[in-house]
């Protein structure tokens, strides 16, 4: 079940006890203490373990609740597709508001503020299940015609520039050693950031590509993908490329699909020196 939902339904059931002995059973309770006091002429208003509980727990489910649906909230990286911009047990945070104030579950957008910038490091659900939540790197917004080929980047018709900067091997679970190449990849919005290829594998897996929403906006073989993004939509991308089943094999994500902006990483128990570092 879905860890929004789960707060709101907690949220709810605290809240509604809260008020339920607000109104109801704390009257009563003062009923049956002046009763007591008038037979004993002592007072005791206790309150049943349930009451207690409830109105212990309602105000910290609520700011939790309220953090996380509209201001912060914290993910896992559980898989290795954005290394070596996220690490395989990274803890990130989320900024929940940067692309509008929305309303919790539904996802709803109450409020319009800023628009996802190519580069921006995004959570979002995942169009195929939206119970689960991707991070991917923003490469095409709305309009953009976007062309992967031969592993580079084009938007716009504009070759977006690619520097070798060494090799970069790490391991996957299961003990698994990969070896790729590591590039700096600039867009020509200025934006600047690493990412992997691995020299053996393929352009494309066109295996892997499905059927998806606008799947027509988009062409394919061998050697590259070409897309233009739809109106509301984005192109995605895992800086890891040859690692990562993105935009390239299951489509656009929605702007109601959006969760936030991933900006800061505060804990990996693998890697300390990690905490505090800012997400490019």
């Amino acid at each position: 079940m879905d860890f929004s939902l789960i707060m709101l339904v907690l949220l709810l059931i605290t809240g509604g006890v809260s008020l339920l002995d607000k109104f109801l059973l704390y009257p009563q309770r003062l009923v049956e203490s002046a009763r007591l006091a008038r037979e004993q002429s002592k007072i005791t208003i206790k309150e049943p373990w349930w009451v207690e509980y409830a109105k212990s727990f309602f105000p910290v489910i609520l700011v939790v609740f309220l953090l996380r649906s509209f201001l912060i909230e914290p993910f896992k990286i559980p898989s290795g597709s954005m290394i070596p911009t996220l690490q395989v047990g990274d803890f990130i945070v989320v900024n929940k508001f940067i692309y509008g104030i929305r309303l919790p579950i539904v996802g709803k957008k109450l409020l319009e503020m800023n628009s996802p910038e190519r580069g921006d490091v995004m959570v979002f659900h995942y169009p195929e299940n939206p119970s689960i939540d991707y991070i991917k790197r923003v490469v095409g917004v709305p309009g953009d015609n976007i062309v992967y080929r031969n592993k580079q980047v084009v938007v716009n018709g504009v070759l977006q520039k690619l520097e070798g900067n060494g090799d970069y091997n790490y391991v996957e679970p299961g003990l698994n050693f990969v070896h790729t190449k590591i590039y700096n990849e600039s867009l020509s919005s200025g934006r600047s950031y690493k990412v992997l290829q691995n020299p053996v594998a393929p352009n494309m897996r066109l295996s892997d590509v499905v059927e998806f929403p606008y799947r027509e906006n988009c062409a394919y073989n061998a050697n590259e993908v070409r897309c233009i993004v739809p109106e509301g939509h984005y192109f995605m991308l895992g800086d890891n490329r040859d690692n990562s089943r993105d935009s390239r094999y299951w489509g656009f994500v929605p702007d109601e699909m959006l969760v936030g902006k991933a900006f800061m990483v505060w804990m990996n128990f693998n890697d300390f020196k990690r905490v505090g570092l800012s997400i490019n």
